[in-house]
């Protein structure tokens, strides 16, 4: 990463290296193997053939590592007024505690590989990351639980995206997921290859559009705490931009924030386009408000008119571009 261009550090692909695969873990289950409590899986199109194309896979299964079988007796997060227990009905056997222990060491373990994102299987009582039922006297009396493997996975790491299969389905929802787990990875990458303050700067500045479009409170938080450089340690410095950087990106972008961004890009061209040009951009940012419109339309229109007349701050920006076009994240209206 020597003497990049603006346009450079504008391209997702730039930060994003052969020596740093983008790497999710994932549910075994959804990769199709057959280790689900009935011997059957739940392969996930999406993640196998989709997402499998640019992420390499570290699987899970939280039931079988700890040494259940399969088949095996299904089983349920319980409240009996002794806290959630993880149980098999059908035989009352209780695995919380060994659950608690595997998860423990776990999560330890895929630390080690620096995952990029989670994907997890909804509704299981070990890897569901909300909602999971959980009963009392054997009728369900709410669904409020993580299982327990997320909530370990989760509470112990809190900057790794995780989102649940079942969710992916969303377009909103997809396109924030694999947004975080692309600026994690080039994250991660730059940490790899040497950060300083001066490229945590260059970082900063790649990604604030993108920023923007999630959190604008957190935006503002960021770029005081990237000013604040020289005032406190370089190691507490780079842990504390990593865990809110996550936490704004956290936030879903929504239309309204994306419309502002984009009439904020727009105004770097309001000297610069003809009266016909910025009636036809606005026109196109409208639409896209009003919902006629993918958000890819007015982006490409701005980027035409970004390299057009060489603006080299807005080229440098990672919110044109910041996961490959294939993946199609920004494609629905």
């Amino acid at each position: 990463m020597n003497s990049p261009s603006p346009a450079d550090l504008g391209r997702w692909s730039y930060w994003h290296g052969e020596d740093q695969l983008l790497r999710l873990g994932v549910s075994t289950c959804l990769l199709g193997e057959e280790v689900r409590f009935d011997g059957g899986h739940a392969r996930d199109r999406y993640v196998t053939d989709t997402l499998g194309q640019w992420f390499e896979y570290v699987s899970v299964c939280p039931e079988v590592e700890m040494g259940m079988s399969i088949p095996r007796p299904a089983i349920r997060l319980i409240d009996e007024g002794q806290g959630v227990q993880l149980v098999a009905p059908s035989t009352g056997e209780d695995f919380t505690s060994r659950m608690a222990d595997y998860a423990q060491a776990k999560v330890t373990e895929l630390m080690k590989f620096d995952l990029d994102g989670y994907i997890l299987k909804k509704s299981s009582p070990s890897c569901g990351l909300a909602r999971i039922r959980v009963y009392r006297d054997g009728m369900p009396a709410r669904r409020n639980e993580q299982g327990l493997f997320a909530a370990q996975l989760t509470e112990r790491w809190p900057s790794l995206p995780v989102e649940e299969e079942g969710r992916l389905n969303d377009p909103g929802l997809r396109e924030n997921f694999i947004e975080r787990v692309f600026a994690r990875n080039r994250w991660r990458t730059l940490v790899e290859r040497g950060l300083t303050r001066r490229r945590l700067v260059e970082f900063h500045t790649a990604h604030k559009l993108l920023i923007r479009a999630h959190n604008e409170t957190a935006y503002r938080r960021l770029g005081r705490l990237v000013g604040s450089a020289g005032t406190i340690g370089n190691r507490e410095l780079f842990a504390e931009y990593e865990l809110e950087f996550q936490v704004a990106l956290r936030t879903k972008a929504t239309v309204k924030k994306h419309v502002n961004v984009l009439q904020h890009a727009m105004g770097y061209l309001k000297t610069i386009l003809t009266a016909v040009e910025k009636c036809e951009l606005l026109a196109t940012i409208e639409d896209y408000r009003l919902g006629l419109l993918p958000l890819v339309v007015p982006l490409t229109l701005l980027r035409y008119n970004i390299r057009r007349h060489d603006i080299e701050y807005l080229a440098g920006q990672l919110y044109f571009d910041p996961h490959p076009k294939e993946l199609m994240l920004r494609n629905h209206a």
